[in-house]
């Protein structure tokens, strides 16, 4: 009877609750007097619909709609740029323009009338200004503050003058096309100074993740470029904040009095509120897990501070980036709040500013050959101001040509923080649409030219950078690449590669690939990323006594890099670790790992070049199908089941291709003494000689270490005294599809993708 209790208890409070509301709303209707029912014209689904077509209008629903379409495109946009070796910036900012006025808004105006209506774009305005704050906090946490102290002399005078050169032609600039161009009320002054400091703007997260990507940022070069622009990015903010005084003060006479606010703003904020921040930081007992109200204190001090700004009269973005260049000098600390912080403005917030600038800039405005000849112009100006000043400064300073005009090709990149002042600049009526216009297609032609111009000064002057990171193409040696993702499977794929190659450096290599998207690392915690995987590797091969070659990598197409280094290498064996699909296992899943893979360009290329079946579902996720399907050297993928030991090996054979693993077996019996047990399920040995005799010259070799069996069953019992179990995947696939059911006792298994 007790087990029925809670039922019964339940249906109690049901019906009894039901029971009451009934009794209240008939005895309530009672009360109804003078009332008239509202009885609608419209049958009930048409008033449903007009329900549905409400809600969807609705502000909220029609910003959320905004939200979804904008990320998305964003990230489609973004992918793109990343596949042809650009920054993801500028595919965002180009989805931006994309679903402005430039393209849906002239080809698809309903759509866009929809989607975008005039009176939404204030809300979008002021999510994006949201997202903004929390980056520009970001950007002040990721500069180290302490480079510019220990690194200044030659750094700072290279930044300065890549400022000062492009604002003073910015202002030359100004001075010619002011007449033409320049708002109807807009005096020169304010004119001048905004094209003079849009001139002198470097992207700093842009610059810091190409020197990542190209690995330079423990070379020289890359040490004096990422100080140069963070000293860059101090000056110009600061700058900046100095130009909006005098902009709105309307002389420069008059924008004393917010120049002396904000100088008594900074000094609040360094002497003060500083301290203060170090204090609480200092007593937070463990900074892996920071308190909420810890982090209510700090968001708190972010509030404020872009608050304060923005009352005195310098934007509140100048106080967002000031609270993060203040905050505690603990790298863990930064780093934690740069990860609960950073994942949000980038991700969901910067998409909806690039839209947001996308839909203010009308590319259409420049409808004459003279418009986009100044456009050109404004390009010419910004790109000798930047890219020619800070080469020529760095070569006055000592530094050879190639690393002057890599200097210069770098601080020429403006991307994301160009966008910002400009759209400052707009709003506070200093610029015409026109001019807005000019000057997006400027920031994204020089973001756009860096690639092209680090590429073509490698060429011409070598390798950028001093410090080799890889030693080259081995020949003679039998070399095993390991790639790993995380450091969990770093241990299991070097058991294996030892398996493979023994403990002898003679005539063998091994080497453990590390590779991280440049997005998912700031340039704060790059090194200590760095060392960290270099640490590991380092234990592992300590542990098993085994000399081991490291590369490590901040990549933009982590699949391309694995492939293209295995084939510029002399590799004859790849080893990865299998990485499930995520769609699998039911069946919106499955749909949606059909469509996620028809809208990557490269599965769409094999599916067409008939490499991949058009309908067939991976088991594997898109990387390490990627990695499959591109790569020319023989491929192991290691599914881990706790491997832990190799001690014996199964080893079954369904068909001819399957004895192309007997070499793999012969190396694992040379070098480390395994146990192989071969499944000869359809008599494929008894047919083929020359496989009989290889494994009569293995038995000749390490006698007593590879047997024979023909077993029609495989039992739960046999299969689970293996350690692995080598089979090919073609054998693998067909097992899975015939749902062989000793598959789920079997155990790590290594699955091998041969040529």
């Amino acid at each position: 009877m007790s087990k029925y209790r809670n039922s019964l208890l339940y249906v109690s409070i049901i019906g009894g609750c039901t029971a009451l509301i009934y009794w209240v709303v008939t005895q309530g209707s009672k009360l109804e007097v003078n009332t008239k029912a509202v009885v609608s014209e419209n049958t009930a689904w048409e008033n449903f619909l007009q329900t549905l077509i409400h809600n969807l209008e609705s502000p909220l629903a029609l910003l959320l709609a905004q939200i979804v379409t904008i990320v998305l495109v964003a990230r489609v946009f973004g992918w793109i740029c990343k596949k042809i070796g650009q920054p993801s910036v500028i595919g965002e900012i180009i989805a931006g323009i994309a679903l402005g006025p430039s393209l849906v808004g002239t080809y698809f105006p309903e759509f866009s009338a929809v989607m975008f209506p005039t009176q939404s774009l204030g809300n979008l305005s002021f999510l994006s200004q949201i997202g903004l704050i929390l980056f520009m906090f970001v950007i002040g946490m990721e500069l180290d503050l302490k480079i510019l102290k220990n690194k200044a002399h030659d750094a700072v005078l290279i930044s300065h003058a890549s400022i000062v050169i492009p604002f003073a032609l910015g202002m030359a600039l100004a001075y010619y096309i002011f007449e033409s161009f320049a708002p109807d009320g807009v005096d020169f002054l304010s004119f001048g100074l905004f094209l003079g400091i849009s001139m002198s703007i470097t992207a700093f997260p842009v610059l810091a993740r190409i020197v990542q990507e190209r690995g330079l940022q423990k070379t020289r070069i890359g040490t004096i470029v990422i100080t140069c622009a963070a000293a860059d990015d101090i000056t110009a903010w600061c700058l900046l904040a100095g130009v909006i005084a005098i902009v709105q003060a309307g002389s420069f006479v008059s924008s004393l009095y917010i120049i002396a606010l904000a100088f008594i703003y900074v000094i609040v904020m360094l002497k003060l509120v500083r301290p203060f921040l170090a204090r609480i930081a200092k007593y937070q007992g463990n900074s892996k897990l920071l308190s909420k109200g810890t982090v209510a204190i700090f968001l708190l001090t972010l509030i404020i501070s872009a608050y304060c700004t923005e009352v005195i009269g310098i934007h509140a973005l100048f106080g967002a980036f000031m609270t993060g260049a203040i905050m505690p000098d603990n790298m863990k600390f930064r780093t934690i709040f740069i990860e609960k912080v950073e994942d949000v403005a980038v991700v969901l917030f910067l998409p909806l500013f690039f839209v947001y600038t996308g839909l203010r800039t009308e590319i259409g405005l420049l409808n004459e050959p003279y418009l986009w000849k100044i456009t050109g112009l404004i390009i010419l100006v910004a790109t000798v101001g930047k890219f020619v000043g800070s080469a020529i400064t760095a070569k006055f300073v000592g530094i050879n040509w190639r690393d002057s005009l890599t200097i210069g090709a770098l601080m020429n990149t403006r991307g994301l923080m160009e966008l910002i002042v400009l759209n400052i600049g707009f709003d506070l009526g200093v610029m015409t649409g026109e001019v807005f216009a000019m000057m997006v297609i400027m920031a994204l032609a020089t973001t756009f030219m860096t690639g092209p111009l680090l590429d073509l000064i490698a060429k011409i002057f070598g390798p950028l950078g001093d410090e080799p990171q890889h030693k080259g193409v081995v020949i003679g040696k039998y070399q095993v690449f390991l790639f790993f993702e995380h450091k969990l499977s770093l241990a299991p794929l070097m058991k294996l590669a030892n398996a493979f190659t023994g403990k002898s450096s003679v005539d063998t290599r091994i080497t453990a690939m590390h590779m991280i998207d440049s997005q998912e690392l700031n340039s704060f915690n790059t090194q200590d990323y760095e060392e960290e995987i270099f640490e590991a590797v380092q234990e592992q091969a300590t542990e098993m006594d085994q000399e081991v070659q490291t590369y490590y990598k901040v990549s933009n197409d982590i699949e391309s890099d694995v492939v293209g280094m295995v084939h510029q290498e002399t590799c004859d064996l790849l080893l990865i670790e299998m990485g499930y699909s995520i769609y699998r296992g039911s069946v919106l899943g499955n749909i949606l790992g059909f469509t996620t893979r028809i809208i990557n360009p490269d599965v769409l290329l094999n599916k067409v070049t008939g490499r991949e079946k058009l309908f067939e579902n991976s088991w594997f996720n898109a990387r390490t199908q990627q990695i499959m399907n591109r790569t020319k050297v023989p491929l192991g993928i290691l599914i881990n089941k706790d491997f832990q030991k190799l001690e014996h090996v199964f080893l079954p054979i369904f068909s001819k291709g399957d004895l192309k693993l007997l070499p793999y077996a012969q190396k694992m019996i040379r070098n480390n003494d395994v146990q192989v047990s071969i499944l000869d399920a359809t008599g494929e040995l008894e047919n083929h000689t020359e496989f009989k005799e290889h494994i009569r010259l293995i038995e000749q070799y390490k006698p007593n270490h590879i047997r024979i069996v023909s077993n029609k069953v495989v039992s739960k019992e046999f299969i689970e005294e293996f350690d692995l179990m080598l089979i090919t995947l073609d054998s693998w696939k067909k097992l899975i599809e015939t749902r062989s059911i000793w598959l789920n006792h079997a155990p790590s298994m290594l699955l091998m993708q041969s040529l």
